[in-house]
């Protein structure tokens, strides 16, 4: 079975899968690295925009292992989930200051960051050496191939999924299965609407034979995602706004924010307690998180400019045009904010 498998799955890959996005053109183990990191919990397309830059700024993992964070968190602001970044970035300043990439998958798990699927995956396609991997999308032709109807969540089904991913793993072409299997998950085997006209799997694929591919992988009911409330103050002074840069651990470590109040309370007090009463514009966001999705209502002050210096630093804040604040790093609620108020 696992000859076969593996068999069928690499002539479709010679075909038809991925062979020239930027991280496979050279045998580079940093790019790889890069990619696979963007790659969590994001699309392709979506990673092609960010990674051809992140990589001119940084094109060797020696020059992101000694850069600032407020270096890296520019090229990285847009694409979410910052602890992958901070992660890299802390993981890569290691790799740097040992002179050498991880040999093998017990050293790369050890590097801030990485669990046994990235490893596996740098082994694979980072060092073309013997890699197993076990990210969504071999979940998902996997659970679809065998029918497996079980909680994959749980420790004991993720288990028998790491052993059934070996099992089927060849060590010929290791790294092409790899990308191979990723590649049939993203274009054919997709989560929603698969295209099982053009799988390679189709007539041994039992959930196919059982019409109940797009019921697996086996799915939670999700619980209904929490709204929260909270204001924006936007100061604007000649054309510049006052931003703060937010701490480094928690939600858009690093990046560089208006200032945010979750309670009302809190926000009328900081309007009177700098007389901030001429309100100029607002504007109403939503942004989505995974665990929460945030309704921002900003207002936007207007503030004398001799006042300027002393508000700078009782808010421990700088004064940036948009664009300045942009180049710096901010995130994308914020960016939506920048679009939507009009001053």
């Amino acid at each position: 079975m696992s000859f076969k498998f593996s068999d069928a799955l690499l002539a479709w890959f010679d075909v038809h899968g991925r062979h020239d996005l930027p991280w496979q053109v050279v045998d580079d183990p940093y790019k790889v690295w890069v990619s696979e990191i963007m790659l969590q919990q994001t699309q392709v397309k979506t990673v092609l925009q960010y990674f051809e830059r992140f990589i001119m700024r940084f094109p060797t993992v020696q020059d992101l292992g000694r850069a600032s964070w407020d270096d890296v968190a520019p090229y990285w602001a847009g694409l979410g989930y910052y602890a992958r970044a901070r992660n890299l970035h802390k993981a890569a300043g290691i790799v740097a200051q040992k002179g050498a990439f991880p040999s093998n998958l017990e050293q790369w798990i050890e590097l801030p960051g990485i669990g046994r699927s990235t490893a596996g995956a740098l082994m694979s396609l980072g060092l073309r050496e013997y890699g197993v991997i076990m990210d969504g999308n071999v979940k998902r032709v996997l659970s679809r191939f065998f029918a497996i109807e079980d909680d994959l969540s749980k420790p004991q089904h993720e288990r028998e999924m790491w052993a059934l991913a070996t099992q089927l793993c060849p060590t010929e072409r290791n790294h092409d299965y790899t990308q191979a299997i990723m590649d049939l998950g993203a274009t054919v085997c997709t989560p929603k609407k698969p295209l099982c006209l053009y799988c390679p799997m189709q007539q041994h694929c039992k959930a196919h034979q059982q019409g109940i591919e797009t019921e697996l992988p086996f799915k939670k009911a999700k619980k209904p995602v929490p709204v929260k409330e909270a204001q924006v103050l936007l100061i604007q002074s000649a054309g510049e706004w006052l931003w703060i840069q937010r701490p480094n651990q928690g939600l858009w470590g690093g990046l560089w924010c208006l200032p945010i109040y979750e309670s009302a309370l809190d926000f009328q007090n900081e309007l009177q307690r700098y007389a901030l009463k001429k309100e100029i514009s607002r504007a109403q966001i939503s942004h989505s998180f995974t665990h929460f999705t945030w309704h921002l209502d900003a207002i936007a002050v207007e503030l004398p400019p001799d006042q300027k210096e002393h508000l700078a630093i009782e808010f421990n804040a700088q004064w940036l045009t948009p664009q300045a604040a942009s180049a710096l790093g901010i995130p994308t609620a914020m960016k939506k904010l920048i679009s939507a108020i009009n001053l």
